[in-house]
């Protein structure tokens, strides 16, 4: 099939499992953009988000993960969308005045540079209550205590006619969970629960959707870190990457747009092939990449589940997007 003149792909790095590449900041993007040199690719946020950047362009479809997994199962279509999503944010009651202002300027900085069209904002009537964990697997996971008052800011944000929804919740310092971080090993403690968050939001709304935390201390890192975790040692806030994903993301729909039948393939890392994104594209036949070089916290692989006829194994990006 094709999109635009070209072969319709998706690439996908789960949030929130240590992923080799694509686990850090923003650090699969250069691959995604290389794919999407030959392709359009539908990606979802934890591929091309980097905090103060983005490895969005054109070329791209930035889908929330819970929608991509329903993509996949063939429930819904996707629409790209011709002009700019109005976006609107959803920040987080518990975060600090001072931390809002630098995000308001952030805001307001996407705006003027990019014409981006952030609409909206709304802070939650209560704290959002977000708690995250890193498991003993090295997965990150946690919990949101009051989703309620998320979800009435986002109706909020609708009936003013947004479309797209950015979240900005207030996360604590997360080092102590995983100090290595910074030097490229392990798994981001964060980015379970944003996906939780996200997810809700996706399921919820049937709109496009992506997570950015807030953090008290936003002072820039003054230290050497590993330069796939770099970009977010850079910045005081990770709102411009959302919002620029957001900007054009396509909408959703039952109907018209994309279906998982124009989709050519998906490439994934090796062992994380236990989503719903895989049984999907099985069920389609839809040829499926693993990639060996990238490996998580996971083992869930093709000879695990079963699925090894269905799956191609390849040992780099550049091998898998060689065969495409």
């Amino acid at each position: 099939m094709t999109y635009k003149g070209k072969s319709l792909g998706v690439f996908i790095v789960p949030t929130g499992i240590g992923a080799a590449i694509g686990g850090y900041a923003g650090d699969a993007a250069s691959y995604a953009r290389k794919f999407s040199e030959k392709c359009t690719l539908i990606v979802n946020p934890n591929v091309v988000n980097a905090g103060g950047f983005s490895g969005i362009n054109e070329n791209m479809l930035y889908v929330e993960g819970y929608t991509l997994d329903d993509f996949m199962k063939g429930n819904i279509s996707l629409l790209p969308v011709d002009k700019q999503n109005k976006i609107g944010i959803v920040f987080d009651k518990s975060i600090p005045s001072d931390v809002l202002n630098v995000h308001i300027n952030t805001m307001n900085a996407v705006r003027v540079v990019y014409g981006t069209h952030v609409s909206e904002y709304v802070i939650t009537d209560e704290p959002m209550g977000i708690d995250f964990v890193l498991n003993k697997n090295g997965v990150s996971d946690g919990t949101v205590k009051n989703p309620k008052t998320m979800k009435t800011s986002v109706e909020t944000l609708i009936k003013k006619g947004c479309n797209a929804i950015a979240i900005v919740g207030m996360f604590k310092d997360p080092e102590d969970l995983n100090e290595d971080y910074a030097n490229g090993v392990g798994t981001d403690p964060v980015g379970g629960v944003e996906a939780i968050l996200s997810h809700y939001i996706s399921k919820e709304f049937k709109i496009p959707c992506a997570h950015s935390p807030a953090f008290a201390d936003y002072q820039i890192y003054p230290d050497i870190v590993n330069p796939k975790s770099a970009s977010e040692y850079i910045t005081p806030t990770f709102l411009p990457c959302i919002l620029l994903g957001l900007s054009h993301a396509p909408q959703i729909s039952k109907e018209q747009g994309i279906k998982v039948n124009d989709a050519d393939f998906i490439v994934i890392p090796y062992n994380s092939l236990g989503s719903p994104a895989v049984f999907g594209a099985i069920e389609h036949g839809i040829k499926i990449y693993a990639v060996k070089e990238n490996t998580t916290a996971l083992d869930v692989t093709a000879d695990k589940l079963g699925i090894a006829d269905n799956v191609c194994i390849v040992d780099s990006y550049a091998e898998c997007l060689n065969l495409i």
